[in-house]
């Protein structure tokens, strides 16, 4: 029986976000909203979603006048990572 594939992850937005931040140590919204062609809006609530379930973590802090928001994988998102991943790759090997 195939193993249910992590629906938090699953999202194709979430997945795009999730990768990203795979392949670096943080990356900041406007990095995130640029490499996704995503609304603001739209990253906001995937961010969220992402953050609530453990996954990464957000910071804020104000740069001058402005406030820079960057996020990380946590140590339990990159095993949902991994975990998701594998469960994909048992889908390939059908």
């Amino acid at each position: 029986m195939l193993k249910e594939l992590n629906p938090i992850i699953h999202s194709q937005l979430r997945l795009a976000i999730m990768t990203l931040l795979v392949s670096v140590e943080e990356a900041d919204f406007s990095y995130l909203k640029e490499q996704t062609n995503a609304t603001s809006g739209n990253i906001s609530v995937q961010l969220d979603k992402l953050s609530n379930a453990g996954y990464i973590q957000i910071t804020k802090e104000f740069v001058g006048k402005k406030t820079r928001t960057t996020c990380r994988l946590t140590e339990e998102g990159k095993l949902a990572m991994e975990e998701y991943i594998k469960v994909l790759k048992s889908y390939l090997s059908l």
